[in-house]
C-alpha cells in the first residue's frame, strides 16, 4: 500500500537536514494530486514513465531523466505503468547553484546509483561519514545536469487550446495553420503570434513536440515502434526515428533502456 500523500510530505518537511532521499513505488496509473514543499525535488524514477503538470508546464519522463521542482512551485504527477520513484529532497539554502527554476534533467549512471544507495540513508548525517559524502556529491551533480527536450507548454488562449485539445486526440491531424485559421475564424498570422508568445514555439514545433510526448508514452507502455509512428502520422518508421533521434540524439528503440 502507498503510505497517503499528506503522510509523505510531513515527513518529508519534518527532516532538518539539507538533503535526503526516499523511495516510493507506485502502481499503475496511480495519481499524485498537486501539491507543493518548502524543499526543492529532484522527481526521479527507475522505472515506468511519469507525466508531470506543474501550471502551463507539461512534462513527460521516462527512466534516466527527472524534473528539477523548485520548492513551493505546485506540480502533480501521473504514473504510466509501474513507477518506482526515487526522489531527492533538498533544502533552498543547502548549496549555491541549484536550478531556480523548473526543468527535465538527465540523470547520470552516477548519479543515479548515488540516488538508489542513499534512499536507504537516515539523516542527520554525521560530518564527513560515508552518508554525508555520498549526499553532497548528489548536489554536484544536481548542479551541472544538462537541460534536456521533454517540457510542452500548454496555452491559455481559448483558440488555441481547441486547437492543441485536437491535436492531443488526433497527433496524427495534418491540418495546416491556414485550416485552423479558417476552422476558428481566425487570421493565421494571428495564430502563429499566440504560439510563439505562449509556448515560445511555432505551430509546427509545438505540433511535433506533442507528438514526441506521446510517442514517449506509447512507447513507455510497449507499443511497437511501426504503430506508434503510423498513431503520430508519420510516412514510415524510419521517418519517425529520424525525427526522434534529432530530438534526442538517440533512436527510440534505445531511449528507454
Amino acid at each position: 500500500m502507498v503510505k497517503p500523500q499528506h503522510e509523505l510530505l510531513m515527513e518529508v518537511e519534518d527532516w532538518t537536514w539539507e538533503v535526503g532521499s526516499r523511495a516510493t513505488d507506485y502502481p499503475p496509473d496511480w495519481y499524485i494530486a498537486p501539491h507543493s514543499h518548502t524543499k526543492h525535488q529532484l522527481i526521479y524514477a527507475i522505472k515506468g514513465l511519469m507525466l508531470v503538470e506543474s501550471g502551463a508546464e507539461r512534462w513527460t519522463v521516462p527512466p534516466s531523466r527527472g524534473i528539477w521542482m523548485p520548492s513551493g512551485q505546485v506540480h502533480a504527477i501521473r504514473c504510466v505503468g509501474d513507477v518506482k520513484m526515487r526522489s531527492v529532497f533538498v533544502r533552498p539554502n543547502a548549496v549555491t547553484g541549484l536550478p531556480q527554476q523548473s526543468r527535465a534533467i538527465s540523470i547520470t549512471p552516477l548519479l543515479s546509483e548515488l540516488i538508489k544507495a542513499s534512499v536507504d540513508f537516515t539523516g542527520p548525517f554525521v560530518e564527513d561519514s560515508r552518508e554525508a559524502r555520498v549526499m553532497r556529491l548528489i548536489l554536484d551533480e544536481i548542479c551541472v545536469l544538462p537541460t534536456l527536450p521533454l517540457k510542452l507548454l500548454q496555452p491559455s488562449d481559448p483558440r488555441l487550446q481547441a486547437i492543441c485539445s485536437a491535436l492531443h486526440a488526433r497527433p496524427h491531424d495534418t491540418s495546416t495553420v491556414a485550416d485552423w485559421g479558417a476552422h476558428l475564424g481566425v487570421d493565421e498570422k494571428t495564430i502563429q503570434r499566440l504560439f510563439r508568445k505562449e509556448t515560445g514555439m511555432t505551430f509546427g514545433q509545438w505540433r511535433q513536440q506533442a507528438r514526441l510526448m506521446q510517442a514517449l508514452e506509447r512507447i513507455a507502455l510497449g507499443q511497437r515502434i511501426i504503430d506508434v509512428a503510423g498513431t503520430l502520422g508519420y510516412d514510415s518508421p524510419s521517418a519517425f526515428a529520424s525525427m526522434f533521434k534529432r530530438q534526442f540524439g538517440i533512436t527510440p528503440s534505445r531511449f528507454f533502456k
